[in-house]
């Protein structure tokens, strides 16, 4: 081998381990907080005047321990594994809040779900790290999942829309709505 052409390889190997090292892009249209806080402010009983500021009332997390049996319904849902063994939510009387993520094509989608009296209040896209199929973070899109509910068949009780291109982004968000109302039907309501 010539020294030129060693020169050339270590160049473009050197070059594809800098590619390589490029932070994911990520889009962040609203912080979780921001999303939870949102959605108890929306609910039947928001501050009243001279109560405290709306981040003061956000509810505390709480913990669901998931079963062997939920990481089943779960893994069916997603048609691969799911390894958590617990998930955060946020809950006041009927009203919950999911934050959740699946990988649409090769990125975690981050979505907020809001969920009350078993059925979807929101569906909204938080961050989104894909390169394509963003259109899925439009309220023409999101509002297809209002009022669904979740069949005994675990699929929602409606035909959710698909965007040409989005595809697999839209698949993720499906999920995502399912296992949000599956979730809350798993859980003790106040």
């Amino acid at each position: 081998m010539t020294s030129a052409f060693i020169r050339t390889l270590l160049l473009v190997s050197g070059l594809s381990a800098t590619f390589l090292c490029l932070p994911v892009r990520a889009d962040v249209y609203q912080s979780n907080e921001d999303f939870i806080a949102h959605a108890f402010n929306e609910a039947p009983n928001p501050p009243a005047a001279g109560e405290p500021g709306l981040t003061q009332r956000i509810p505390k997390p709480k913990l669901l321990w998931l079963t062997d049996d939920n990481k089943a319904v779960i893994a069916s849902i997603l048609a691969h594994d799911y390894n958590k063994l617990r998930l955060r939510y946020w809950q006041r009387g009927q009203d919950t809040v999911w934050i959740l993520e699946e990988i649409g094509k090769e990125s975690p989608i981050t979505v907020g779900i809001h969920i009350r009296d078993r059925q979807i209040v929101q569906t909204k896209v938080l961050i989104y790290r894909e390169s394509r199929g963003d259109e899925v973070r439009h309220d023409f899109f999101t509002d297809q999942f209002k009022s669904a509910r979740l069949t005994q068949e675990l699929q929602l009780d409606r035909h959710i829309d698909g965007i040409t291109g989005a595809t697999l982004s839209v698949r993720a968000l499906t999920k995502l709505s399912r296992i949000a109302l599956y979730l809350n039907s798993q859980i003790p309501q106040t």
